[in-house]
Parts: C-alpha cells; structure tokens; sequence
C-alpha cells in the first residue's frame, strides 16, 4: 500500500515502560590508491549519496511514494498506463501479461489482465507506444508457467506494443532492474517484477482467494514487496535509464518524451514531496562498457557511516564483504546495531543451495563478533505461522536514509546483475532534515508494524521505551502465537553444502574490494559525531 507519513510519531514522549544543499567533496587519492577506483568522502556533514561513487546521479522528486505489497502497485500502475499520453517503459527481470492488475476492483477479469490492458491503452491513445524489455533467460521461467514467448507475444500486438527479450549482458547475468517509465514524467523502481505471484495485500493473510497464478486454481503463499514511484527530474532520470537499456537491448534509439504536462496518479499520497532522489546502480562490465558498482559502494558506505541502527529487508543475506563489514561494527563496544528481515528459505532449490548456504556460512561469522547482542536476523510469519517470502530490498540507516530497490544482499546484484536502487537522504543542517527524517523512520515503523502485527505508533512507542534500541524492542513485540516475526534457524550443512558457502561457486565476487577505503572514509566522520 502507499505510505503517507502525515502525523507519523518519531517514538518520543511515549510513557516509559518495560523493554524486552548536497556536498560532493572528494578525499584526494594517493599514487598507489589511484588503480582501485574511487574514494568515498571522509569530512564530517558530507552524504552518504555521492555521484559517481555511491550513486549515479541526484535529481529532485517532485513527489515520491512507497508502495508496500503489490496489491497497491498493481492497481495504480493500470491507472498511469491507461492514462499514459507517449510512451510506457517496462524493463523487467520478468514479465507476465496474463496477471490481473486491480481485482479487488470487481468486473470482468479479461479486461483486468495486464496483456489486454496495455491493447486497450494504445488502441484508444493513437500517439502512445508501449515496449517491454525482458531478460531473455526470464522468458524459461514465463514458459514454466505456460506462458507463451514474448516473442510470439509480439507478433500477435499492435505496432505500437512490442514486447522485446534482452541478451546483452554477460553469460550467467540477469537484467534484474524493475523499472516502468511512463511518459518521462512518472517512475516506478524497486523490488517488485510486474508478473505472476507478486499480487499480495499488506495483510499477507495465509489463504487469499485473489492470490492465485494466471492459468492455476492453486492459491499461492504469501509475498512481501516494496517499491516507489517519483514524478518530475527524478522520473526523467530514469527514463533516461530506461531508454539505455532499451537501446542496448533492442537496438532502438528512443527520444526523451517532451510536451507532456506533469503528472501523478489520482488517489496515492506522496511519501514526500519536492526531495532529492539518488538512483544507484549495478552495472556489469560487457561488451566495452565498464563496471559500475554504485549499489556496492552504497552498501559498504550504509555498513560503515551507521550510528545506531540499520534495518535491512532483503531476499538474501549472501554477501560476504558486507557481512564482514557488520561483524567488524558489531564488535566495536558502541557499534551500531542491525536488524535484517528475510524470507525462511530461497524461490528455488539451486537459489537456496547458492543463497541459502552462503547465508548460514556468514551468519556463523556474523553471531560469533556479535558479542554485545546488536544483530538479529528475522522471518516474518502469518496468523496461522506460515513464512512470509520476503522479496523487499529496503535499508534504513539510522534516520536519515531510506533505499529502495532492486538489489539483493549477494555477490550478483553487486557486480554481474543490472541493478536500480532510490534513496533519500536526511542531510545535518538541510532545513527539511527533520522531515526526512520522520519520514525514514516512519517507514521503517510502517514496515516492522506488517511484520508483527501492530501498529507503526506500538513500534516507535517500544524503541522509545527501550531507549532506542530497534533490537531491544522488536524483541518486545515478537509474539509467540499469531502474526509475528521470529528468529531464522539455519540449517545443518554437509560437507558440500559448507564447500559451496565458502568458496562462491554459486555465487562468485566480481568486483574490485573497496571496503577498507570505505570504513577509513566514514570512520572519522563518527568519531566527530560522538565528540
């Protein structure tokens, strides 16, 4: 659903009871620094958010909301295409034009399915074109399903729908963005594929008779997602990333869309308004173009710049320099600590063979530095204590950045995946600082308050009273019965399963090791804080 932070309470003055303008400085590089890439800035009040190293570009929102759970999403996105003017971008790890957008709307299911839909927008719009762009080993699991090749799909289409796969990219890599552009003006970004088993409500009820694959009377289980949508430079941005991936998959140059009005669908509030927006990016080195591993600078730079908390919703937990980076901060005596919430087990038995045993490998290193108990890895369950898949990629840091996504915790998003991720950030001294601020907090109450059962004001009422420990209190409010979180429990690996968590081969690094440049960058900057 969208997030609306109106009145959203920062956890202080709760009663007290029981608890269970942006600077882009540069530090100056040394000879011998100068081959390994570049340095993140180190001077107290500079962001997180750096063009060219932790992100790709900053540009301004004119609105941006969070939809949480795809039910929302779905539903709005059949609204902007519908009401779509030039051109509609969909760039996909997969793609599905048989799912239902809005059914708890009622009326003919035919006319709700995504594929009909994106017909009838161009059919009654004769200026608007639509391409969707999908990765082309994406197109196996589409025929898993019984879906018919994009390919053939395109055939079948008005001229100005076309549906395209993309094979530009390295052997063994994914186009893993989840990106829609529609007309230059809106965007949405983050961890939810238009496709089958997404549709979920925030309730996450364990039988929910909408939750259902197109072609199948099986109800599917649960799933938790986030993404957002900005209007304005922020939009155009991304339009212009889309258009780049639409060009080196299809190779069709497209122009930016002009002439269009601003606009924002009917109904949704802004999480914010008028705020920066970082898009961050993962970028695999093919074909001449160079690495870009924005998203693992971003990652490595959250690690290293936390005060107190970081609370990461995540596909995976399979990374092993970022899991180092958190035992190293966990070990300090007055580290941060850090809240991770993930599913119980991989979608797939090879992805929980790769993800899962490299999970529980770390998560061995990671327990053994936590000597001051300051991390907890976390499942959400149902009423009846059925695992919720948990697919969301959300960081908050402390409470002042929010990243939104569609990078995962492992070695492939950070360096052989294409990856989008946004973030706004809460900038010491920026006049709006304490709005932000609420507002990163708000969400990270908002999405804490789905996993457990309360309301967001329980959770900020639990952190305030256990002395803004995040630990301390979901510890609180984790239930014993009912809708919950509870602790993951790894399994017992065998021999294979531990040699395929320690040497990668599933999931192997490609990137060049910068986190010491990026701890030296951020420690000083703590240090000046608690002075």
């Amino acid at each position: 659903m969208p997030v609306n932070v109106e009145g959203a309470p920062s956890g202080r003055g709760a009663e007290a009871g029981w608890c269970g303008g942006r600077q882009t400085a540069r530090v100056i590089e040394s000879v011998d620094d100068r081959p390994t890439g570049p340095v993140l800035p180190a001077t107290d009040g500079v962001s997180v958010l750096v063009p060219g190293e932790t992100c790709w570009r900053v540009e301004r929102a004119e609105r941006h909301a969070v939809f949480i759970d795809a039910a929302d999403y779905f539903a709005t996105l059949k609204q902007v295409v519908l009401q779509a003017k030039r051109r509609v971008l969909f760039i996909g790890w997969d793609f599905d034009p048989r799912i239902r957008l809005d059914p708890r709307a009622g009326g003919r299911a035919r006319d709700d399915r995504l594929g009909r839909v994106l017909e009838h927008a161009v059919a009654a719009t004769p200026e608007l074109e639509i391409g969707v762009l999908q990765w082309d080993l994406g197109m196996l699991y589409a025929l898993g399903r019984g879906m018919a090749p994009l390919v053939l799909l395109d055939r079948r289409t008005p001229d100005r729908l076309r549906f395209a796969v993309d094979t530009h990219h390295p052997l063994g890599a994914a186009h893993h963005q989840k990106i829609v552009v529609v007309d230059d003006c809106l965007a949405f970004a983050g961890g939810i594929d238009v496709t089958a088993d997404r549709w979920d409500t925030p309730e996450h009820l364990d039988r929910h008779p909408l939750r259902r694959r197109p072609g199948s009377r099986r109800l599917r289980g649960p799933w938790h997602d986030v993404t957002s949508l900005v209007s304005g430079p922020a939009a155009r941005a991304l339009g212009d990333l889309a258009r780049e991936r639409w060009e080196s998959g299809t190779g069709q140059r497209l122009e930016p869309v002009t002439g269009v009005d601003a606009c924002w669908p009917e109904g949704v509030e802004p999480f914010l308004t008028d705020v920066d927006v970082a898009v961050s990016r993962t970028r695999p080195e093919h074909d001449g173009t160079p690495l870009v591993h924005e998203v693992e600078l971003l990652w490595l730079a959250t690690v290293a710049a936390a005060r107190r908390t970081v609370y990461i919703e995540a596909q995976y937990f399979a990374n092993r320099r970022v899991a180092e980076a958190i035992a190293e901060r966990l070990a300090e005596p007055d580290g941060p600590e850090f809240v991770v919430v993930n599913p119980e087990s991989a979608d797939g038995w090879l992805e929980e063979k790769a993800m899962g045993t490299a999970r529980a490998r770390l998560l061995e290193h990671v327990r053994r530095a936590d000597r001051y108990d300051r991390f907890r890895l976390l499942v959400p369950v149902t009423e009846r204590r059925r695992p919720v898949y948990v697919h969301a990629k959300v960081t908050c840091l402390d409470d002042r950045l929010l990243r939104i996504g569609s990078s995962n915790l492992n070695n492939r998003s950070m360096g052989l995946d294409t990856e989008c991720d946004l973030s706004i950030e809460a900038l010491p001294g920026d006049p709006r600082e304490a709005e932000v601020s609420a507002a990163v907090l708000a969400l990270r109450h908002r999405l804490l308050g789905e996993h457990l059962g309360v309301a967001p004001a329980d959770v900020a009422a639990a952190v305030d009273r256990c002395g803004g420990s995040l630990v301390r209190a979901v510890d609180a409010l984790c239930a014993e019965t009912g809708r919950s979180l509870v602790p993951f429990t790894p399994p017992d690996l065998g021999p294979v399963e531990r040699y395929l968590g320690d040497s990668e081969l599933l999931d192997a690094e490609r990137t060049p090791d910068r986190r010491r440049r990026v701890q030296r960058a951020f420690s000083g900057r703590r240090r000046s804080r608690r002075r």
